[in-house]
């Protein structure tokens, strides 16, 4: 066995940590992420450092805030002048394979010593030969989905509801039912693309190391579950969302964007919402099963690493780009500009046997930052410059003494411009919205972030400290090459 670790690294897009039950609804079921977990750790406290595709998929590459890597808005295409942790493990003669979502830029990720199946852009797999190919060879239909609910203009998406996903972006707003088998899902057909390389690679005999990294397209909508995972969830179980009928007072401007249809009134969130919670409560059913079969799928590639004998000498780290608005302060759909936790805490889980111990949840706050020094560390290498970010494993090992007390988040802005900056330490929350009413909350007591407390004379020193906080961390980033940014 080769003494260098086997790397895989599991993503999904558009995954809230707020959808688990917490809120008293049923809890998402994601069997195989929860034991990916149990045996290792959950980092419960885990934020990207961007809540938009791809500033935070440039980050989960470089270590770096979209501010220092210059992609700060999707497809803004800046070039790779920073180092790229796929380059360092190719370079140092890891065998590294992708399959999935790319959506971090120019180019794919076989321009970074990646062989496998990645298209430029956010893109769409059922359109590429590689997936019929796929559906040939395992005897499947042409996939096809019975809409029920579209957030674009009615009828978009084809006049007998019944719809194929050809566009250019898989993406659509919307929700149906996936009428064909859920191996026709694009989950399962990048986790088949995956288990067919593990088998390969065993067979080989592991002489070099390899990293192996999945991008999942889902759960992201559109939520379009077969009827086997729809039917795990009853709408009527599902209470109200718990900032749904947020009116917004004192909040500012940019939470009251909203793009989609019947929700806007000349791009401003209508309130109450056009959507009545009895129809709210359908659309979250599709997006929960969206995430049980998005789980299912990646289950499988757990399940091969251990039918395999690969999963022991194997880190696995499981995580998503960002979270999901759907539902919440007053009924959006999608994210925007806004930095709720919805949108900013994300599932993180990470499995090392004989490295990183089972053990209870950590509290500590991580960072989407902190995946990209992790794998290199485990594969015994670093970037050559400074990054934002910090390998996880002496923290999971129960070495990291000096771990950070609190953590930056950032937006450049989505469908408008802004610039805001969040900032997490111990139960409080602060953002700083750029032309905008910033924003100050307590987490413990005001989990739904209802009440903006930055006008509070009571919590002025509090504000006070975050502020301080905020500007520390915005100076150490703005070194250009980077740096320990959360070091005392």
């Amino acid at each position: 066995m080769n003494e260098r670790p086997n790397l895989v690294f599991l993503l999904n897009d558009h995954q809230a940590y707020y959808r688990h039950g917490w809120d008293g609804g049923p809890p998402v079921r994601r069997p195989h992420f929860d034991r990916l977990a149990r045996e290792g750790v959950a980092f419960r406290r885990a934020y990207t450092p961007c809540p938009l595709c791809g500033p935070a998929r440039r980050s989960l590459l470089t270590g770096l805030f979209p501010h220092a890597h210059g992609e700060i808005h999707n497809d803004t295409n800046h070039p790779y002048d920073r180092e790229v942790y796929l380059d360092a493990l190719a370079a140092a003669g890891y065998r590294s394979y992708y399959y999935g979502k790319w959506h971090a830029g120019g180019g794919t990720a076989l321009d970074h010593g990646c062989e496998g199946f990645s298209y430029p852009s956010y893109n769409n797999p059922y359109t590429k030969p590689e997936y019929a190919r796929y559906l040939r060879r395992h005897g499947l239909p042409e996939p096809v989905v019975r809409i029920e609910r579209e957030f674009w203009k009615v009828g978009e998406l084809g006049s007998d509801r019944l719809y194929r996903q050809q566009r250019a972006w898989c993406n659509e707003h919307a929700t149906g039912i996936l009428q064909t088998p859920a191996d026709t899902h694009e989950a399962f057909f990048l986790a088949n693309l995956a288990c067919e390389k593990l088998r390969e690679l065993a067979a080989d005999g592991g002489a070099r190391p390899f990293a192996l990294r999945v991008d999942f397209w889902g759960p992201h909508q559109p939520y379009f579950p077969t009827r086997e995972y729809a039917d795990l969830y009853r709408p009527e179980e599902i209470p109200e969302y718990g900032s749904f009928a947020d009116t917004l007072a004192g909040k500012p401007e940019i939470y009251r964007l909203e793009i989609n249809d019947p929700l806007h009134r000349d791009r401003r969130l209508i309130q109450p919402s056009a959507l009545p919670w009895d129809e709210w409560r359908k659309v979250l059913a599709r997006c929960y099963a969206q995430g049980t079969m998005v789980d299912a799928a990646g289950g499988r590639i757990l399940d091969a690493l251990d039918e395999l004998d690969l999963a022991d000498n194997t880190l696995v780290i499981w995580t998503t780009d960002h979270g999901d608005a759907v539902a919440c302060h007053g009924g959006h759909f999608d994210k925007a500009s806004y930095m709720p936790e919805e949108m900013i805490r994300v599932p993180m889980a990470m499995r090392w046997p004989g490295h990183v111990p089972a053990q209870p949840p950590s509290e500590a706050l991580v960072s989407l930052l902190d995946v990209a020094p992790t794998l290199l560390d485990a594969a015994g290498l670093s970037f050559a410059g400074g990054v934002h970010g910090r390998s996880l494993l002496a923290l999971a090992g129960g070495e990291a003494d000096d771990w950070r007390e609190d953590l930056m988040c950032e937006t450049h802005g989505h469908h408008q411009e802004h610039v805001g900056r969040a900032l997490l330490a111990g139960r409080y929350k602060h953002v700083a919205n750029r032309g905008d009413l910033d924003e100050l909350y307590d987490l413990e007591d005001d989990p739904f972030e209802l009440a903006n407390l930055v006008s509070d004379p009571a919590r002025a020193a509090v504000l006070a400290d975050m502020r301080q906080r905020l500007a520390r961390w915005q100076r150490r980033t703005e070194d250009p090459e980077g740096g320990p940014a959360d070091r005392r």
